[in-house]
């Protein structure tokens, strides 16, 4: 199937289990290139547990130092790889019960990380020969090497072999939804951003990503990338 032209800002139509993007008065061109989101999207993700893991640990701030899209202080900082894993560590060991240890607390960072449902895997696979496909994450080092290690002891492979690139916001020290970081990636792959479709759990990285001048959908709860008409 051919790429197809899509306005994922209009509204979705339910035909069956499929979801399609309604394409009357659509003017957008068709889409070459998707950049996926990786937590909530591809990658189930349940950050209550991790919420509840660190309250546990006395971490009570929890709430206001983190939240899906407007990360802040010392988390802000770990995602963007201004500071280290120890100095992360350590800064949210200081908030927690004296005598947590850094596993602990790493234990405790790790617990939102699920699992890649199989079906997504194959959903991937078969998107390559229509697309090219790319990463973009909000992550941090410690979250990074769980997932990846995961994905391969479960899938036999490794995950950013699923896309041409795979660009993680520690490592490019850039952030979503900051328009500058969605610039970044474009410009890193030379990418047309009208025929470019982002694709996110979190609305304010939708909207970072359309004023960068992307096409983008938000992927809203209860549904999955297997609900799009790709």
């Amino acid at each position: 199937m051919a790429p197809g032209v899509f306005d994922f800002r209009d509204e979705l139509v339910l035909t069956g289990s499929v979801t399609c993007a309604l394409k009357s008065n659509s003017t957008m061109p068709p889409v070459q290139n998707i950049i996926f989101d990786l937590g909530g999207v591809l990658l189930n993700l349940d950050v209550d547990l991790t919420r509840e893991a660190f309250i546990e640990l006395g971490v009570n701030q929890i709430d206001e130092l983190f939240r899906i899209g407007h990360a802040a202080s010392f988390f802000k900082q770990y995602e963007i790889g201004a500071i280290t894993d120890e100095e992360f560590v350590e800064s949210a060991r200081k908030l927690a019960h004296p005598g947590t240890t850094a596993q602990q607390i790493i234990d405790a960072w790790n617990k939102m990380l699920l699992d890649f449902p199989v079906e997504r895997v194959h959903f991937l696979n078969q998107l390559k020969d229509k697309y090219r496909l790319f990463l973009f994450s909000n992550t941090n080092a410690i979250h990074l090497q769980y997932f990846q290690k995961d994905y391969q002891t479960v899938h036999g492979s490794q995950l950013d072999d699923h896309f041409e690139k795979a660009w993680y916001s520690h490592v490019i020290n850039q952030r979503k939804p900051d328009v500058a970081a969605f610039q970044y990636v474009i410009q890193d792959k030379n990418l047309d951003a009208a025929t470019t479709l982002f694709i996110d759990d979190a609305l304010v990285n939708v909207e970072g990503a359309r004023e960068a001048g992307l096409q983008a959908f938000h992927l809203t709860d209860g549904k999955t990338v297997l609900d799009l008409d790709l």
